[in-house]
Parts: C-alpha cells; sequence; structure tokens
C-alpha cells in the first residue's frame, strides 16, 4: 500500500516493520536523551512528573506501611500466643519502617525507569516508522491551533507522537487531549485526528459518522442547529449526518459527487470528519500513533483513498465572492456615463478565469450554526430529578 505521491517526490511504500522489528534498549535510550535536551519532550523527573512521583512514593510508603505494620502485628500476636515473643518482636518492629521505605524507594525508581524506557523505546519505534514512510516524527505539541472542533476546547492541550508527511499534500497523525472541568469533575478527554491540507478554504462542512454515536446521539464535542442538515443522495445518510452552512447545499453536492461519497462510505464510515477553511480531519475518540501496524494500514489506506479525489475540490469556488467583488467594482466606478456622454469601448473582452470568483469562503459559510444538545440535557434533568426524588423521600409515598 503506498500513499499517492506528486510526480517530483520519491514514493514510499508502507513499511510497517519498524514497529515491531528489535530495537537497540541503549540506542533508544539515546535518541530518547537527545530529545530531551533539545527541548523535544520534557525530563522525566521535571514539571509535574516530580508532583506523580512524589504522590507515588508517598502512597507507596504509607500503604506499605500499614500492610507490613499489619502483617509484623499478626506475628507478634501469634509468637505471644506461643510463648516466642520479646526482643525479636520489638527488634522486627524497629526494622519495619527503614525496611518498607527501602522497598517502596525501590518500587518507584523501578515503576518509573521501566515507564521511561518503554517511551524511549515507543519514541525510538515511531520515529523510525516515520522516516522510513517519508515522513517526520514529533513527540509532543502544545496547543496545536487548528481550526477543527476539537482544538479550541478545555485546557492542556496537547498533541502526541505527531507523524507528518508534504507529499503530496501536508498530511499529519497524531494522538490528542484536552481536559474540561476542574477538581473532582475533571476529565481528560482523549482523540485521534489526522489533519489534512487542502488547496483552497471550503464551506465548514461536518460528517458525523452514525456507527460511533453513543445512547445519547453524536460523540461529537459540538453540537450543530438541525437546519443544517443536508440529505445526500444513495447510502450515505445511512452512514453518516453532512451538516453545512445554510445556503450551501448546492456547495456540498458539488463537493460530495457520488464517487466521493462512495469513498468516505468505503474508506473513512468509523470516522468524524471536519472540513473547515482549508483543512480536512478525520476524528476518533481513540489513539492513532500507536505501535500498532493495523492502525497505521488502516490510516494510510482511508489517507490514500481521498488524497487522489482533492483535486476536484480545489476547483471549488464561492460564487457569493464574485457578487461581493461586483459591488465593490461597481462602488469604486463611480455613476454610469450620462446620456449624451459616449461610453469608451472595452478593446478587449477579460478572461474567464478573471470572471471567476477568488479561493475563498464568503462569512456565512466560514462555520457552522451551533445547536443545544437537546437529548443530553433532558437525560441529564431526568437523572438529577431521579436523585432529588430518591433524597427527598417521594418514592415512600408510593412504594410501601
Amino acid at each position: 500500500m503506498t500513499l499517492p505521491s506528486a510526480a517530483a517526490a520519491p514514493s514510499y511504500p508502507f513499511d510497517a516493520r519498524p514497529l515491531v522489528e528489535p530495537v537497540d534498549a541503549a540506542e533508544a535510550r539515546a535518541y530518547a536523551k537527545r530529545l530531551r535536551e533539545s527541548g523535544r519532550v520534557p525530563g522525566m523527573f521535571t514539571g509535574s512528573t516530580a508532583v506523580v512521583v512524589v504522590v507515588v512514593g508517598v502512597f507507596v510508603v504509607a500503604f506499605g506501611s500499614v500492610f507490613v505494620t499489619m502483617f509484623v502485628s499478626i506475628f507478634a500476636s501469634l509468637a505471644g500466643a506461643v510463648g516466642e515473643g520479646g526482643g525479636f518482636t520489638g527488634a522486627l518492629f524497629g526494622v519495619v519502617p527503614f525496611l518498607v521505605i527501602g522497598v517502596a524507594i525501590t518500587l518507584v525508581v523501578v515503576g518509573f525507569t521501566t515507564a521511561g524506557r518503554t517511551a524511549a523505546v515507543r519514541m525510538f519505534r515511531l520515529e523510525r516508522f516515520a522516516r522510513a514512510n517519508g515522513m517526520s516524527y514529533l513527540p509532543r505539541f502544545d496547543s496545536p491551533g487548528l481550526p477543527g472542533m476539537i482544538f479550541s476546547i478545555g485546557s492542556a492541550r496537547q498533541a502526541s507522537d505527531l507523524v507528518r508527511g508534504d507529499h503530496p499534500r501536508f498530511v499529519e497523525f497524531a494522538n490528542y487531549r484536552y481536559t474540561t472541568g476542574s477538581g473532582k469533575n475533571k476529565t481528560t478527554h482523549a482523540w485521534g485526528y489526522v489533519a489534512v491540507k487542502l488547496d483552497v478554504p471550503l464551506p465548514h462542512i461536518v460528517l458525523d459518522a452514525r456507527g460511533n454515536n453513543g445512547l445519547f446521539g453524536s460523540n461529537l464535542p459540538a453540537t450543530f442547529d438541525k437546519d443544517q442538515r443536508l440529505s445526500l443522495e444513495g447510502d450515505f445518510d445511512r452512514y453518516f449526518s453532512l451538516y453545512c452552512p445554510e445556503g450551501y447545499g448546492p456547495d456540498a453536492l458539488y463537493l460530495f459527487t457520488p464517487d466521493i461519497m462512495a469513498r468516505f462510505i468505503d474508506n473513512a464510515a468509523a470516522l468524524d470528519v471536519e472540513i473547515v477553511d482549508d483543512w480536512l480531519f478525520l476524528y476518533a475518540k481513540r489513539d492513532f500513533s500507536t505501535l500498532d501496524p493495523a492502525t497505521w494500514a488502516w490510516l494510510f489506506s482511508v489517507v490514500g483513498a481521498l488524497l487522489d479525489k482533492f483535486a476536484q475540490w480545489a476547483r471549488w469556488r464561492d460564487d457569493r465572492l464574485r457578487a461581493q467583488a461586483q459591488l465593490r467594482t461597481d462602488a469604486a466606478s463611480g455613476p454610469p456615463a450620462g446620456a449624451g456622454e459616449a461610453a469608451s469601448a472595452v478593446p478587449f473582452t477579460p478572461p474567464l478565469d478573471a470572471l471567476r470568483p477568488p479561493p475563498g469562503v464568503a462569512p456565512q459559510g466560514r462555520r457552522l450554526q451551533r445547536g443545544v444538545p437537546w437529548v443530553s440535557l433532558i437525560a441529564m434533568g431526568a437523572v438529577v430529578l431521579w436523585w432529588i426524588v430518591s433524597q427527598t423521600g417521594v418514592l415512600g409515598l408510593f412504594f410501601r
């Protein structure tokens, strides 16, 4: 399987061997060290990682002390019952705290060392995989700033294990995390995404995959006004709910021709799709950048199936921009020639390309209108109402 490539660019057959073949541990550690020294990844025991180490260490020491003290107490009771207590038990109690602390520290160090080595091997494998397929690897990128819906929500936004290529167009595979809420209500949201750079800006279009929706509807973090829902021909509506800005239905039909709809159904039915500005995003609530060859083969096949169709989209133009440009031209040219004044003849015919609107999207087509997630709100309201009723004892009036 090969991603389509530009005529002047080299072709790289899909090669998953670096993901599974043996790795020299020393070489992986040296690679991770270079990443830390260059600032591309943080040190193991700095910042939040150091806090985690301290918390885990305290927990292990506390839990281990309680467990071992209970064990020694039971042993002392048994020894006293048979008349073998005394000095030995006292000495044992004196040694236990130091023993527990030593074991706890050893466990913490071994655990984090093992985790560090595992992370080093993972990064080393992904870097080699990216290089073998004509791409590059970046361990992490804070706040990517992309225009997709998942990139403007919450805090602590971070993309990780980014695998990038730029032939024939820029493509990025990555995992993404962000957090919402605070305290006990703090939640970390995990996504995998593919970002593909398009030739021209297009209207904001969302394909909500029906196959990955949950009990209360879409799994996407945004809800869109139902009036923007567009039904397409064939079986497309069985797999996707398509949303486009009001008035852009004909444009969506131009972009999603039957052959392109078939590509999405056959290759991307398990993925949510967003077209915004000059980007196309594929989303799923799972990691994309992994050490699993099957996942990469699937993602490469999806992108490869779509890439050769994007050339059709490059020809799309927003006719609303032509009308706006004509209004500006008319305003700048002043009033028409009066009666008796001879209008100057145009000595040439404007080329057809000059009559086409420029690339871009009119303001009304750049973003979908957000909606209200009524299903989720009703479900949450029902849960809250049930809790209130159960706590106030009202149910007891009906069930005695």
